[in-house]
């Protein structure tokens, strides 16, 4: 046994066929599989092959003992709603993962611990916000000015719920959004192949390593503002959370959540909205409109005084 990672992989006399998942998508296995390919001529595409084959079609669920889903049964203030939206992915979705050495070129993202690939917390955020922005006119005002951002601000509804953009110096705020990562359980890949514009022939086939369609994930949000916070931003609370939830809806349905969202990649249908609240039975729905009509109450000024 060799106590150097780097001399136990350049040691290697076949690539890796095996090795435990999804912690062996992190490290380990994935290793083996990237010095292998490492080699030149048939090693690489050998390792390439034997990396898909053992990552394809996997069940990479994380650990239930871990108990990374939010606590939203136990909320403690009766101003606070926490929602969750189960979805099922409609076409493929991507994220470039920020690993630098790799046996593809395109590698999904994932958790550098657990190996399972994740949209994380702050990502939901970025994509949220700008779905909210298209609520509030935002395209419109792109075509106005050129495609340009320049002078835009964001109404007051939108930075009650995300706060300030990143950088801000003066009137800095909180918003009243917190953000859970989405888990995917699923790998699978996408080859785009480019033609020759002189022969017509495919070059070089490029890998991409996808969460597949058909998977299934929960985008967990909490709505937990400050005290005071809603008065101070000239917010009532129906105003914020009826365009959010409209705006959740057109991000998953219209706009997707992955990168190559122009291609189309990272649509997904709604399966079932769920929420709670202090004091008060969960309520869920399988369509917006019903699931409106069960919130509502809760944020309008009656209904927000209740329990």
């Amino acid at each position: 046994m060799k106590f150097d990672l780097y001399a136990e992989l350049a040691s290697q006399t076949a690539c890796p066929t095996s090795g435990p998942l999804p912690a062996g998508l992190a490290s380990g296995f994935v290793d083996g599989c990237t010095a292998w390919s490492t080699r030149g001529g048939t090693e690489r595409n050998d390792a390439r092959q034997c990396y898909m084959r053992r990552a394809q079609g996997q069940n990479l669920r994380l650990p239930s003992r871990l108990q990374l889903d939010p606590p939203f049964d136990r909320l403690p203030d009766n101003s606070w709603l926490a929602f969750e939206v189960a979805f099922t992915l409609e076409t493929p979705w991507y994220s470039k993962d920020d690993r630098p050495f790799h046996v593809l070129d395109n590698p999904v993202r994932k958790d550098r611990v657990f190996g399972v690939p994740y949209l994380p917390a702050a990502s939901w955020k970025g994509l949220l916000r700008w779905a909210c922005r298209m609520q509030a006119g935002l395209h419109d005002y792109l075509e106005q000015h050129n495609g340009t951002l320049d002078r835009w601000q964001d109404p007051a509804w939108i930075v009650h719920l995300f706060g300030n953009e990143k950088g801000e110096t003066e009137d800095f705020q909180q918003g009243a959004l917190v953000f859970y990562p989405t888990w995917f359980n699923k790998i699978g890949f996408e080859v785009i192949n480019p033609h020759s514009r002189r022969t017509r022939a495919g070059t070089q086939p490029i890998y991409y390593e996808v969460v597949p369609a058909g998977t299934e994930g929960t985008l967990h949000l909490l709505s937990a503002p400050l005290p005071g916070a809603a008065p101070r931003d000239k917010v009532k609370p129906e105003e914020a959370i009826e365009p959010l939830l409209k705006a959740i809806e057109a991000l998953l349905t219209t706009y997707g959540i992955s990168a190559k969202r122009t291609a189309g990649w990272g649509t997904a249908s709604v399966r079932q909205w769920k929420a709670w609240r202090n004091g008060h039975e969960p309520v869920e729905a399988e369509t917006l409109a019903d699931f409106e009509s069960k919130v509502k109450p809760w944020v309008t000024p009656t209904g927000a005084r209740d329990g």
